[in-house]
């Protein structure tokens, strides 16, 4: 009995001891089980913010994606001055942001009208240095080149145009400049044009303009393979830029037309008190467009838009002006345009032929047919003239009553990376009473934004025995050799 007493305190002991741990157990089982609760909050809290960020960064994404794709479309576009699609409801833009519908800037747009502000500029490198000195002509006289190895702006170009109270009634006013030709008659031009359409059949305008006998007066540039430089038959053969009147529009889905009617075929440099009376020069040209009723943002020589379809053109033009000794531009006007023989000399110098007469006055008639096609990234154009020159009114002596020529271009180029890297190919040849001369060029074009906006290019030339070379292009008269130069382009 007594050892059974003995041993209840121990019982009585241990049963509080083990009443006390549980309960401090239990004590701590709640607060473990409470830190785990706020650790399962916490946790859910933690993955509803990275929820919310990615759906903010889908979002993001998506909307940056909207961004580019409307800036390259933007870009992408024709950037020249080009009036507003009458016919399409153009949603306001902001000041200052570019506009596809116009091309530039946008400075205005009200109820009232719009303006627009555009910019075309390069810098060349131009070496001549492995050119001949000098060169003989037809007659035997021998003239000295003035070889260069130089940088220039060469040009800059700034445009405004836009619409006032009616959207099919555009203006387009711009300047343009030559650097290198400082101080030399025209050597800043500003000119422009009024226009107003009546439907897509009719679009008339008066002004200057250029006359649309081949396909690099249509209205193409900037839009070339060769940055600002034609290809020498190009050059030879063409007409240029006149003051009138003139008409544009689509006959049919595929078919397209331009004429105009102005005083002489090269106006640039020349006054209006010196331009003929008989408003006698004009020039007509159509366009089918058979495959895709389309060729690209103004219709130029390359495939930067890698078409996905077929698409060819088909041109034909004719270009008729009386021209006279005293409305003939000076050899350094920008951009001018001369009534040449094969190696190089102006008709209506005095002793353009080695003789005592000179020309006074001769009709000038010119034919272009060209054919082009463009499928993702090539691009191939071939052009062929045809010009006579004739009914010449001459004092004293010469040895010809009339003149013909005729030669060909060819241009071909490849978009090797898509919107990024453009090599060419080009040359041209012609067919003269006084020389056959030809060129060949081959270069490369790199976009290094992946638009048209910025370009670098460099291309090597070879010319043989040229008759075209004024100072704002890349041929000198009587060039035989090679030329190297590279550009860095911009505009907007």
């Amino acid at each position: 009995m007594i050892k059974h007493m003995a041993f209840y305190p121990v019982v009585y002991l241990l049963m509080a001891l083990i009443s006390l741990y549980s309960a401090s157990a239990a004590a701590n089982m709640d607060a473990i089980l409470e830190r785990l609760q706020a650790l399962e909050d916490n946790q859910r809290r933690l993955e509803q913010q990275v929820a919310d960020r990615d759906a903010r960064i889908v979002e993001l994404e998506s909307r940056l994606n909207v961004s580019e794709l409307a800036t390259e479309q933007l870009l992408t576009e024709s950037v020249s001055p080009a009036p507003r699609d009458s016919t399409v409801a153009a949603a306001p833009v902001s000041r200052g942001k570019l506009n596809p519908g116009g091309g530039g800037f946008q400075l205005i747009d009200s109820p009232q009208g719009t303006l627009n502000f555009g910019a075309w500029t390069y810098v060349r490198y131009l070496n001549q240095r492995a050119l001949d000195e000098e060169y003989t002509d037809s007659f035997g006289r021998e003239f000295d080149i003035d070889v260069r190895n130089d940088f220039q702006v060469n040009k800059v170009n700034l445009s405004f145009n836009g619409w006032v109270y009616d959207p099919n009634f555009r203006y387009l006013l711009y300047t343009w400049t030559s650097n290198t030709s400082q101080g030399d008659s025209a050597q800043v031009v500003v000119a422009g044009n009024l226009k107003y359409k009546f439907n897509d059949s009719l679009d008339t305008g008066v002004g200057i303009e250029a006359l649309p006998g081949t396909r690099s007066m249509t209205g193409t540039f900037p839009h070339w393979i060769k940055v600002d430089s034609r290809t020498m038959a190009d050059d030879y053969f063409r007409p240029s830029y006149t003051t009138g009147i003139f008409a544009s529009g689509q006959l049919t889905d595929t078919l397209h037309y331009k004429t105009i009617l102005g005083n002489i075929r090269s106006q640039l440099g020349v006054n209006a008190n010196k331009l003929d009376d008989g408003l006698n020069t004009i020039s007509s040209r159509i366009d089918w467009m058979p495959t895709t009723g389309e060729y690209g943002p103004l219709r130029g020589f390359d495939d930067f838009d890698e078409h996905t379809d077929l698409a060819t053109l088909f041109g034909l033009a004719y270009t008729f002006s009386e021209e006279d000794r005293q409305s003939q531009p000076g050899t350094e006007d920008i951009n001018n345009s001369q009534i040449r023989l094969s190696d190089g000399t102006r008709i209506f110098d005095l002793g353009a032929f080695d003789t005592e007469g000179f020309i006074k006055r001769a009709n000038y008639h010119m034919v272009a047919t060209d054919a082009g096609m463009k499928y993702r990234g090539f691009s191939l154009m071939g052009e062929y003239y045809w010009r006579w020159v004739d009914e010449f009114d001459a004092e004293g002596d010469i040895p010809e009553d009339d003149l013909f020529d005729h030669g060909f271009q060819i241009q071909t180029s490849y978009m090797f990376k898509p919107k990024t890297l453009q090599g060419y190919l080009a040359g041209s040849k012609i067919f003269g009473e006084y020389g056959n001369p030809w060129d060949a060029a081959m270069g490369v074009n790199w976009f290094p934004f992946g638009h048209r906006l910025v370009r670098v290019n460099g291309e090597m030339l070879y010319m043989n025995d040229s008759p075209i070379g004024y100072s704002s292009i890349p041929y000198a008269i009587g060039g035989d050799g090679v030329v190297v130069h590279t550009n860095l382009e911009m505009k907007f």
